[in-house]
């Protein structure tokens, strides 16, 4: 079971560790331009004017990792706990949640912050090539190993190794990687001296290790060597209020690349992505972001915009159950943060979006 985070995750954060990560509703921020963006000291520099404010400093204090969602803020937490010690961490989470982020970013807050961050995908390697990748081999160790070669395990020193679907190792490497852990020593392929590492390991995996573990297809004791922080990473569906922001993160991203003006979603458009279920993560948000802005010619993206995939999956016009009068009253209410006032009324925020998106419309034609 994992450990509470003891940084509290509805409290404050350390102020300048968060950077202003109170802010919940994505419309107020992108209206809301920062010292920084304003004067052109953004971390993406000149560029970064074009495509607006930085959703990155007011979401998240770690690069590349975005939300607002308390099992985000949960997910923040574990990282400043566990940053400072050794213990080795093992995320778990589908395929494109970001584990390989929440990785780097607990590197990067821990003392070893200025060596090497090493990261391998196990499930990628080639059986054959897996232990040599990892441990390295000396000068004909086999066929076509015209040189001594270091592995993984030895670039990683004094740094942090990760090692991704660690679930797909063989038993045999599975064997080699406890001694590792225990020792911190190996022996390359077809070397006889052993080579010692100080080498902090974090490894992740989208199958349940302990299902792995009890199928006998994971070794008990190394489950238990990897295992000792478990952080899990939630899938996109249940963070429907990171939607927003996410979206809105890689359209800035993607219009400061190729230097064209502000763009942002219609509401109409959002409600339809918070409704989606993302089976692949935000890998699969940001690819559809990519789409519809290479779709959208203008500074808008609507549902025409959008990928098949999700207009096919967005849900059939209902009898809604707001009026303008409820909605204007609550969003007067939540000062204009469209989160609040949906939980405020009672309902979903793509409802709201929906219903705003749809009373704009009905204005356009009057």
């Amino acid at each position: 079971m994992p450990i509470k985070p003891t940084h509290d995750v509805n409290g404050p954060f350390p102020l300048e560790v968060l950077n202003g990560i109170v802010y919940d509703d994505l419309p107020l921020v992108v209206k809301r331009k920062t010292s920084a963006w304003a004067h052109g000291t953004g971390p993406s520099g000149s560029a970064a004017k074009t495509a607006g404010p930085d959703v990155r400093a007011s979401f998240s204090p770690f690069p590349g990792i975005i939300g607002q969602d308390p099992k985000m803020k949960a997910v923040f937490s574990y990282i400043l706990d566990v940053a400072p010690y050794d213990y080795p961490v093992c995320l778990s989470g589908a395929t494109g949640t970001g584990k390989e982020l929440v990785a780097r970013a607990i590197h990067d807050h821990s003392p070893r912050r200025d060596a090497a961050f090493v990261a391998v995908n196990c499930g990628a390697l080639p059986e054959n090539l897996v232990e040599s990748e990892l441990f390295g081999h000396v000068k004909g160790a086999f066929s076509g190993a015209g040189r001594s070669r270091k592995g993984r395990f030895e670039l990683a020193h004094q740094g942090t190794l990760f090692l991704d679907e660690v679930a797909d190792l063989s038993a045999y490497i599975q064997i080699r990687l406890l001694r590792v852990l225990q020792c911190k020593k190996f022996e390359k392929v077809g070397g006889e001296r052993t080579v010692s590492v100080d080498v902090r390991v974090i490894s992740a995996s989208n199958k349940p290790l302990k299902t792995e573990m009890r199928s006998g297809r994971f070794r008990q004791d190394l489950y238990y060597r990897l295992n000792v922080v478990p952080i899990h990473m939630p899938p996109l569906k249940t963070r429907q209020m990171d939607i927003p922001l996410l979206a809105q993160h890689f359209l800035n991203l993607a219009a400061a690349r190729y230097q064209r003006q502000p763009m942002a979603f219609t509401d109409k458009a959002l409600a339809v992505m918070i409704d989606y279920q993302w089976p692949g993560n935000v890998r699969e948000l940001q690819n559809a972001v990519h789409f519809s802005f290479v779709k959208s010619r203008g500074s808008v993206i609507d549902t025409r915009h959008l990928p098949l995939e999700l207009k096919e999956s967005a849900p059939a016009d209902k009898n809604c159950p707001l009026d303008a009068e409820r909605v204007v009253k609550a969003l007067d209410h939540c000062s204009g943060n469209k989160s609040r006032a949906a939980r405020y009324l009672g309902v979903g925020r793509s409802t709201l979006y929906r219903f705003l998106a749809a009373s704009s419309n009905a204005s356009s034609m009057d």
